[in-house]
C-alpha cells in the first residue's frame, strides 16, 4: 500500500490542489461515470457531442424516435430516459416508482426491448426507437392495443399506477413469446410489481392478448 500522503520527488510537500465547487465535481463525476458505464453508442447511432452550460453541467444533443415521431433535444448527460419522457417530451403516462429499477413502473420498449427508463441514460439512445404507453394507441379515437383491451376485460388493475409499465412489459413478453403458461408469464413479468395485488388478473390479461 502506498503511503496516505506521498511526497513528490525532492521530498517537499506538494502544493494544495486547486479548489473545485461541489457542482463542478458532481458534473465531472457523472460524465466520467457515464462514459465508463455506457461504453460505445448503440449500433448505428452517432456519438452525441457534449458541451458545458453556464453551471458547469455537461449537456448532449440527442435525436431519437419516440412513438413514431423524431425528437431532438439537448439534455444534461445525467438525464434518465424516464425524466426525458416526462419532463422534456411531456409524456406522463409512464410513472416514476422506485426510481431504482426495482418496480418496473417505468418500463418502455427501446428498439423492441423492454428497459427500465429510470436506469437508462438518455444520451445512450441517440438514433433509438422508443415506444411508451402513449404510443400503443397512436390515435385518440383509435382502438386500444389488444393488451390494453385485455386489461380492461380482465379488470387487471386497481390504482393504475403500475399499469403503464405492466402493459409495456406485457407487450414485450408477448413479442418475446413467453406466454406458454401462467407460470412462464409470471416468471417473465417478475420485474413488475403491483402493490394492489392484481397479479392473477394481469396474467389472465396477457394470456387473453396472446391467444
Amino acid at each position: 500500500m502506498p503511503p496516505e500522503n506521498p511526497l513528490p520527488p525532492g521530498g517537499t510537500e506538494a502544493e494544495p490542489p486547486t479548489a473545485h465547487s461541489r457542482r463542478t465535481f458532481i458534473a465531472a463525476s457523472a460524465v466520467g461515470g457515464a462514459v465508463a458505464v455506457a461504453g460505445p453508442s448503440l449500433p448505428g447511432s452517432e456519438p452525441a457531442a457534449a458541451a458545458a452550460d453556464a453551471t458547469g453541467a455537461l449537456n448532449s444533443r440527442v435525436s431519437l424516435t419516440v412513438n413514431g415521431t423524431r425528437q431532438t433535444v439537448t439534455v444534461d448527460n445525467r438525464t434518465s430516459l424516464l425524466d426525458l419522457r416526462r419532463e422534456h417530451f411531456e409524456l406522463p403516462g409512464t410513472k416514476k416508482g422506485c426510481d431504482a429499477g426495482a418496480c418496473g413502473a417505468c418500463t418502455v420498449l427501446v428498439d423492441g426491448r423492454r428497459v427500465n427508463g429510470c436506469l437508462t441514460l438518455a444520451v445512450r439512445l441517440d438514433g433509438a426507437q422508443v415506444t411508451t404507453i402513449e404510443g400503443l394507441t397512436p390515435r385518440d379515437d383509435g382502438p386500444l392495443h389488444p393488451l390494453q383491451q385485455a386489461f380492461v376485460d380482465q379488470d387487471a388493475f386497481q390504482c393504475g399506477y403500475c399499469t403503464p409499465g405492466q402493459i409495456m412489459s406485457g407487450v414485450g413478453c408477448l413479442k418475446e413469446g413467453h406466454t406458454g403458461s401462467p407460470e412462464e408469464i409470471r416468471e417473465w413479468m417478475s420485474g413488475n410489481i403491483c402493490r394492489c395485488g392484481c397479479y392473477v388478473k394481469i396474467v389472465k390479461a396477457i394470456q387473453q392478448a396472446g391467444s
